[in-house]
C-alpha cells in the first residue's frame, strides 16, 4: 500500500507541474494532493501546520491565477471588453490545446489576441488596445509563474522525502 501511495503522489506531482502551464488543469491542487498522499506513507510525515499552510497557499495561488490577468489588463488601461476578450482567448486556447503544438502556443497568444480584439471592439485605438493586451499577457505569465513555483516547491518536498 505504501508503494501505491508513493506512486500516486508522484503522479499527482507530475500532473501538478503539467497543470501549472496547461490551462484548464488545476496544477496547485494536484500538487498539494501529492503532498497529502505522501503524508500517509512512511516516506514523509508532514505536520498539520505544514499541510494547512500549503493548502492555504494553494487556494490563494489558484484564486490569484484567475484574478491576476484581469487586474494586469486593467492596470495597463484595459476595459471590461479587454478582460472579457482575455478570458475568451483563454477558453479558445483550452479548446485548441488537444489539437497539437498550435494549442500550446495558443495558450500564450490567445489571451493576448482576445484582449486586443476585445479592446478594439470596445472602441480603443490600436495603441491603447495593444497596451491592454500586453497587460493581459503579463498577467497570464505571472499567474503561470506562481503556479509553477508552487508546483516546483511541492515536487521538491515529495522528491526529497522519497529519496531520503
Amino acid at each position: 500500500m505504501n508503494t501505491v501511495l508513493i506512486v500516486a503522489a508522484v503522479i499527482l506531482i507530475l500532473i501538478g507541474l503539467l497543470g501549472s502551464v496547461v490551462p484548464g488543469l488545476a496544477g496547485p491542487p494536484f500538487s498539494w494532493a501529492g503532498l497529502l498522499l505522501l503524508n500517509f506513507t512512511t516516506a514523509a510525515e508532514y505536520s498539520l501546520t505544514f499541510l494547512i499552510i500549503t493548502a492555504l497557499v494553494c487556494v490563494i495561488i489558484t484564486v490569484m491565477d484567475y484574478v491576476v490577468p484581469s487586474l494586469s489588463t486593467k492596470k495597463h488601461g484595459g476595459s471590461k471588453a479587454g478582460v472579457w476578450g482575455c478570458n475568451i482567448g483563454l477558453v479558445i486556447s483550452i479548446i485548441g490545446l488537444p489539437f497539437g503544438p498550435q494549442g500550446i502556443l495558443g495558450v500564450i497568444f490567445w489571451p493576448f489576441i482576445g484582449a486586443l480584439v476585445g479592446e478594439l471592439l470596445g472602441g480603443k485605438k490600436s495603441r491603447e488596445a495593444l497596451r491592454a493586451a500586453w497587460g493581459a499577457f503579463v498577467g497570464f505569465l505571472c499567474g503561470t509563474g506562481l503556479k509553477l513555483a508552487y508546483a516546483i516547491v511541492c515536487a521538491f518536498f515529495v522528491i526529497r522525502d522519497i529519496i531520503v
